[in-house]
């Protein structure tokens, strides 16, 4: 279990909810070493000079700002930390925002806010709040002499918070040169309703465990097999994906591929009111030929 990385209390008005605040995040990156390929010994960086490659110490190291091509403001350590923003223990909530406001560029690192000792029930007690209202805390907090910008929203009963970007930092659509011009290349309306079409046939519910790096775990099969001394075979490359040249076609072939998908899996796993329908039919079609029976054998009578 992840350990607390940042102690301190939400604060909003006159409100302070003391927190604990652990990573959401772990990441399974697989890292590699630099080693000699001649013996296999590990590498280790040096820091050198650039015109003439001597070693310099790290006592010896200070921080620089380019200005322009080879020059540069020599900045103090100390200096940097007369900035530093103050100490602080809070996260200060600012304002609420609903969350579909928020742009999920602006999102970067997740953390869980756990209520600290004693502070169970105003932890409760915001979390419920926010859940009712659909809002979204924007806030500021310190961690590690570093001023973040963060969202503080609740989920399932809990306080999540996500460090955030700020404007200057995100790159928006029309800052990127590339992009198609809306009106030249403007679909049809028959395009655009079989790509609604294609969408919404390929449209479930996010179930976020059925998805895997299968890279990494190729990766790590990898590893495991050549450290027991297996002989590796190199697959074969894949194929190129080939160039849409007729764009209805593709798209008619591709949802047609999606409904018999889709056709497939409701013929191996029925639904319940698929079934409930299908037995409401077999038992009208059995009432309607007992009536014809009944019919039949009141005719046979009165004759």
């Amino acid at each position: 279990m992840p350990r607390p990385i940042w102690s301190g209390a939400i604060s909003f008005g006159l409100v302070n909810v003391p927190v604990k605040l652990t990573s959401a995040q772990s990441q399974k990156d697989v890292r590699f070493n630099q080693l000699d390929g001649n013996d296999n010994a590990r590498i280790s960086t040096k820091r050198v000079r650039v015109d003439d490659g001597e070693e310099v110490p790290y006592e010896r190291i200070v921080k620089g700002y380019e200005i322009a091509p080879g020059r540069y403001v020599v900045i103090d350590p100390r200096e940097l930390e007369s900035l530093d923003p103050k100490a602080s223990r809070t996260i200060d909530i600012e304002e609420f925002v609903s969350l579909d406001e928020i742009d999920p560029l602006y999102y970067e690192k997740g953390y869980i806010l756990l209520p600290d000792k004693g502070a169970e029930k105003p932890y409760a007690l915001l979390a419920r709040a926010m859940e009712a209202s659909g809002k979204v805390a924007i806030a500021r907090f310190v961690m590690r002499t570093k001023q973040y910008l963060a969202s503080v929203r609740a989920k399932s009963g809990a306080l999540v918070l996500s460090t955030m970007l700020y404007e200057d930092e995100v790159v928006v659509p029309d800052q990127v040169e590339g992009l198609p011009d809306a009106e030249s290349v403007a679909p049809s309306a028959k395009e655009v309703a079989m790509a609604e079409q294609l969408i919404e046939s390929l449209t479930t519910e996010f179930e976020p465990g059925k998805y895997r790096d299968t890279y990494r775990d190729k990766v790590l099969e990898l590893i495991e097999a050549k450290a027991e001394g297996q002989e590796i075979v190199q697959s074969e490359p894949g194929e190129e994906p080939t160039k849409v040249v007729d764009l209805m076609a593709a798209l008619e072939a591709s949802l047609a591929a999606a409904k018999k998908a889709k056709g497939a899996k409701v013929e191996d796993k029925p639904d319940k009111a698929k079934r409930a329908n299908k037995a409401k039919k077999a038992d009208e079609a059995e009432a309607e030929l007992d009536a014809e029976d009944a019919d039949e054998d009141d005719t046979a009578a009165s004759a």
